[in-house]
């Protein structure tokens, strides 16, 4: 089954690759892009997301870019960038949304619209920085976000 939310990732995608190709003003691209959105919950998460990659995206290339071992981030295909981008956005900022939503998401576009190897390249790196987040206590998650992590700690 398809996330209910998937559509709006996809746009934000989209937005996100006009974005960067095009270089027209943010604000022109997702009024574009997201008019297709008529849900207003859905456009406001769409309008979050980008702009939460886009203000953080420093930071968040930095996380990718320690992960990726023996491989120069300039060489990164530009959709595997911009999907990284939103998961890792999406479990940084988005505290309601567990990781492991975060994660299948963006594998799930990486099945869509990369190549064959992006799916597995994104999980790993996904999975080390969630890893990474973790073990130094960063993970800032609450409500729906917490239960994978609830279970595990029961388990142990």
């Amino acid at each position: 089954m398809a996330s209910k939310r998937r559509f709006v990732r996809i746009k934000a995608l989209e937005v996100l690759y006009a974005y960067q190709i095009a270089k027209d003003h943010i604000d022109k691209v997702k009024k574009d892009l997201l008019a297709e959105i008529t849900d207003l919950e859905k456009y406001n998460f769409a309008s979050e997301l980008i702009d939460a990659v886009l203000k953080n995206q420093r930071l968040i290339d930095s996380m990718i870019t320690e992960r990726i071992k023996n491989w120069e981030y300039d060489r990164v295909a530009i959709l595997d960038k911009i999907i990284l981008r939103l998961a890792i956005a999406e479990i940084l900022y988005f505290p309601e949304i567990p990781p492991k939503v975060s994660i299948n998401e963006a594998i799930e576009l990486a099945k869509l619209y990369c190549s064959d190897k992006s799916p597995t390249f994104v999980n790993g790196v996904l999975d080390a920085v969630l890893n990474n987040l973790k073990k130094e206590n960063k993970l800032n998650k609450k409500g729906r976000g917490l239960l994978d992590f609830k279970k595990k700690a029961d388990e142990e």
